[in-house]
């Protein structure tokens, strides 16, 4: 009897799997002629959305879910897509691998692909299940070295260049020169890693001495760490860091008398340190970031804003919200792609996404392409800075560019 259930429990496990299979590789045509995989049935289309609720990137990714949601609204009130409507199924894992992995399973079979896959360390936990269950997936993190996924769709550029450019913005305003001490601050893990890889190759183009500090995500007090580099005699300070580091950082720049220009990648600011100890401090800080500020002064960005006010979320709103709408017109524009194709299986999304090759968003991110295997979609990015009287605390200062250095930088899974 053990035998017999024993086999019984390996011939279900094999349907299920051969299942799982077909439905990701084959799908079923419906009545319209186009093939429906996982997540689509002839009324709705299901994505994914795993955010960070409760973690320290809280304001950001809920942010970007309310543009995601924001998007969606709008799309479904015309009608849809394909002739279906959109539906979001959303779990938060508070940034946390192991919650993560945990809610994975459960998601994952109800869904043609992510919207949404919030922070670096939750990607290197679920990167071998996408990969393997064939899933598109936008992290909302944005590192370079997820690009050895072919799944992994990053709608902007990527911490490496946006250090490339950011870096090369400064010496353009005469704040840094070749042969400088510069300080980069870092959280260890591949968003920390991917930051420090882009400063490291615009220093060594241009001779920057390059002292490197390493936090982890739960260091709070960056006072001795400034004081550090202050000792080292840095012209500027770099941070791949968490919104409160950011802060504490910003803080000893100026209480120690240093006053450097200071660059981050896009997730280290926050609208709340506007609030904060730093707030006197912020002056010296420049974003660089291949999304527009929620106070953006551009057509889209304003329609927004508008929309954003009008659904009525007690959120404050940050930059967020205009990259997570972003985010979601680009996979609009993949999903009626892959409509024309009659393909919304997910071997029918990657081919729709590889067919993209000028995604076009109204300028809230630079123009697209994922027509190049291992590269990023776009190596242009605003530069912005800080202000209280701004919705969302920051204001462009720099529209959008490409350094010379981002343009001959190589990607570490470009081919």
């Amino acid at each position: 009897m053990k035998r017999f259930a024993a086999c019984c429990c390996l011939l279900i496990l094999a349907t299920a799997c051969s299942s799982k299979a077909e439905n990701n590789d084959k799908g079923s045509t419906g009545s319209d002629g186009v093939k429906a995989g996982v997540g689509v049935t002839d009324k709705t289309i299901t994505l994914g959305v795993m955010t960070d609720q409760s973690g320290v990137f809280k304001n950001l990714a809920t942010a970007i879910t309310r543009g995601n949601e924001l998007w969606v609204k709008e799309v479904n009130a015309a009608g849809g897509v394909c002739g279906r409507k959109l539906d979001l199924d959303i779990v938060d894992h508070g940034y946390k691998a192991d919650t993560a992995k945990t809610l994975y399973p459960q998601l994952e079979p109800k869904v043609l692909g992510f919207l949404q896959l919030t922070g670096s360390p939750i990607m290197a936990a679920l990167g071998g299940d996408v990969q393997s269950d064939k899933v598109t997936t936008t992290p909302a993190s944005w590192s370079s070295e997820l690009l050895s996924n072919p799944y992994v769709m990053i709608v902007g550029t990527t911490y490496d260049i946006e250090m490339i450019d950011g870096l090369s913005y400064l010496q353009s305003k005469g704040m840094i020169k070749d042969g400088d001490t510069v300080g980069h601050i870092y959280v260890d893990g591949e968003y920390g890693a991917n930051g420090l890889r882009g400063a490291r190759y615009y220093a060594e183009k241009h001779n920057l001495k390059l002292r490197e500090v390493k936090l982890t995500s739960t260091d709070t007090d960056l006072t001795n760490v400034v004081t550090g580099l202050k000792g080292d005699g840095v012209k500027s300070i770099l941070l791949t860091t968490t919104p409160g580091q950011t802060g504490s950082a910003l803080a000893a720049n100026e209480a120690l008398g240093l006053n450097v220009p200071v660059l981050s990648n896009n997730p280290a600011f926050d609208p709340v340190l506007h609030k904060g100890p730093a707030a006197k401090a912020l002056d010296k800080l420049y974003v660089a970031a291949s999304t527009v500020p929620y106070s953006a002064d551009i057509p889209k960005a304003k329609e927004i804003a508008g929309a954003y006010k009008a659904a009525g979320y007690a959120e404050p709103p940050n930059a967020g919200v205009p990259y997570g709408y972003a985010v979601a017109e680009v996979w609009g524009a993949i999903l009626r792609k892959a409509c024309d194709n009659k393909d919304l299986t997910r071997d029918g999304v990657l081919k729709a996404m590889q067919q993209t090759t000028s995604a076009d968003t109204g300028d809230l991110v630079a123009t697209l392409d994922f027509s190049k295997p291992g590269a990023p979609a776009t190596r242009q990015v605003y530069v912005a800075r800080p202000d209280a009287t701004a919705e969302g605390g920051l204001k462009v200062v720099e529209p959008l560019f490409e350094a010379d250095e981002a343009k001959a930088y190589r990607a570490p899974h470009e081919k």
